[in-house]
């Protein structure tokens, strides 16, 4: 019989690195740029053609606030990150040009983070997809890597997992959480999506879009009409003018998507390009001075997941320490983004206390932790990129260690830069 695939091809073994890290989100980029910079020889492997994750190929508009209200908590490799990307974004109010909800340039940002991580001297593997891993008692001996070249074995000394689920420590045998306790529950997806050809004079004097801000956003008209309500079914209407003429939104919900499901996730990106066609329709319909002449110009590559797995570290971060702002003698980065965790509600409800938080999360609500006053801050510990039964790996981004509540303020790309 013809073979018309290589079945006889051995598996090659690439041992040359001394550290892997997996996933070139914010995280991935800050992790592989660090290690090359202390002297290791470094690999970064990306599922897709570029890196940055969210702030790139999915689109998201703006950076959450890199400063705690008087001055920049994420430092370092973050720092750079943000003062090389804000760079090329044109009219900046003073409180984004100090680092407050900054506009994101996502074919800008590409070209930062690519700069990044050459430039310290690690190198990247492209459309090349972690699919196995090999544990050998309580390390991780391999992992296996499907790109063009077909199936390839990489072995490091350590593995820094920063593929947003937890991907290589769940594949490991490592132990985590996933979504709600109890019913494993997950918040709403998002895809975000770009309009262009806006006019830029009818938004800035028109009503805000986001309806936290203004009772008069288009969005309610929308909620209410049938052309478009069985589509779009939340006010989830955050955006941001990040070009000419042009807005990113982080908009919209989509509910009972599983980050680590190729079927969930399938599935989702074909409603996410709907809804983002008819925020189009919408926006032309019920604000025409702004929308009337736009058009869809982009949809993201990748869905906006907010959670999935959560790694048990050697130490889980608890609301109680949010609340506590609590420091660390092991801490490794400090943080100040409210908990944020999206439900099913319309509107968020605000949170007071604890109390008050672990019962909207058990309800499911859409919710808003208490904001943290200028200057504070809480530490997130060394132990909590630590999974608790392997060796040789470490975990950054929004799969740490922690509960729920705290994973809905960490997981923003600051904070996921400085993990």
């Amino acid at each position: 019989m013809k073979k018309y695939i290589s079945s006889e091809k051995k598996l090659v073994l690439n041992d040359s690195f001394d550290v892997i890290v997996a996933g070139g989100g914010p995280a991935g980029c800050a992790a592989a740029a660090a290690a090359a910079r202390d002297g290791a020889k470094t690999l970064l492997v990306e599922s897709t053609g570029a890196l940055g994750g969210m702030g790139t190929s999915g689109l998201v508009p703006g950076w959450c606030p890199f400063t705690d209200g008087e001055k920049i908590i994420h430092k370092g490799i973050a720092e750079e990150v943000f003062e090389k990307a804000k760079a090329l974004i044109a009219h900046l109010t003073g409180e984004q040009e100090s680092g407050e909800w900054c506009p994101i340039d996502p074919e800008h940002l590409k070209a930062v983070y690519d700069e990044l991580v050459t430039g310290y001297g690690a190198e990247i593997l492209f459309h090349s997809q972690v699919c196995g891993v090999e544990v050998n008692d309580d390390s991780i001996d391999h992992i296996l890597v499907a790109n063009k070249n077909g199936l390839t074995a990489y072995r490091a000394s350590v593995y820094i997992d920063c593929t947003g689920d937890a991907d290589l420590v769940a594949w490991g045998n490592g132990r985590f959480h996933k979504g709600a306790d109890g019913t494993g529950e997950l918040q709403p997806a998002t895809h975000c999506f770009v309009l262009s050809n806006i006019d830029s004079y009818a938004l800035r004097t028109g009503p805000d879009l986001f309806p936290g801000r203004d009772d008069r956003s288009p969005i309610w008209e929308i909620l209410k009409s049938p052309k478009y309500n069985s589509i779009i079914k939340s006010p989830h209407l955050c955006n941001k003018m990040n070009g000419h003429e042009t807005v990113g939104f982080n908009a919209g919900h989509l509910h009972n998507v599983d980050g680590t499901s190729a079927e969930s996730l399938s599935k989702a990106m074909m409603q996410g390009r709907r809804i983002a066609r008819a925020f189009q329709s919408g926006l032309a319909e019920f604000h025409p001075k702004a929308f009337a002449h736009s058009y869809l110009a982009a949809t993201a590559e990748l869905m906006g997941i907010r959670e999935t797995r959560r790694i048990i570290g050697r130490y889980i971060l608890t609301v109680d320490d949010y609340f506590a702002r609590k420091s660390f003698d092991d801490e490794i980065a400090r943080n100040c983004y409210g908990v944020d965790i999206h439900g099913n509600q319309a509107q968020s409800a605000k949170v007071k206390s604890k109390a008050d938080m672990l019962a909207q999360i058990d309800r499911n609500d859409s919710m808003k932790g208490e904001k943290y006053k200028p200057g504070e801050s809480h530490g997130i510990p060394y132990r909590c990129l630590t999974p608790e039964l392997l060796k040789n790996i470490l975990v950054a981004g929004r799969c740490i260690s922690c509960d729920r509540a705290v994973q809905g303020s960490i997981r923003a790309m600051p904070t996921c830069l400085s993990t």
